[in-house]
């Protein structure tokens, strides 16, 4: 590995780290708290066991449980049974949890929309040609051993 790929590894995980701190803040007033809103987000595709939802947020599984036990009690997630494995229990969105979180997204999209025009149109052209090649080093990085994964993870998207 180059001293120039060490060198722009760690220029990007220092501008995401960043940009992640940013977004977190985006949306400090909303209902949702920035945990819930990334938990909602990362099950919206398909249910997920809490084990997944506390390695993919980069915390324990305790502090992932104690979220899906909040965002139940509000009526936006349900546990089910895993159709695979019956003594797997997932955790998916219920339809008062996709408005809530489409209402939330919907709010930081804004915020970002805005913070975007403020950029010339060079800039975020750059910014949406960049989007696949960070699409695709997120694949690399998501498709790394897990010890590999555990070692450098920190809580960084949501």
């Amino acid at each position: 590995m180059t001293k120039k790929i060490q060198n722009l590894a760690g220029r990007y995980r220092d501008i995401l780290r960043q940009a992640v701190f940013l977004v977190r803040s985006m949306d400090a007033e909303g209902e949702l708290s920035i945990g819930h809103v990334s938990t909602l987000n990362m099950i919206s595709a398909e249910p997920m066991r809490v084990g997944a939802i506390a390695r993919n947020a980069g915390i324990r599984v305790p502090s992932a449980t104690e979220q899906v036990i909040k965002l139940e009690a509000a009526g936006l997630v349900e546990r089910i049974a895993d159709p695979t494995d019956a003594r797997v229990v997932l955790v998916r969105l219920t339809a008062k949890g996709r408005v809530q979180l489409q209402q939330a997204n919907t709010r930081r999209n804004a915020s970002m929309a805005k913070a975007l025009e403020t950029l010339s149109s060079e800039e975020r052209q750059a910014i949406d040609l960049a989007i696949p090649a960070i699409a695709k080093l997120n694949a690399a990085l998501a498709n790394q051993p897990a010890t590999v994964n555990k070692s450098a993870h920190r809580p960084a998207t949501e």
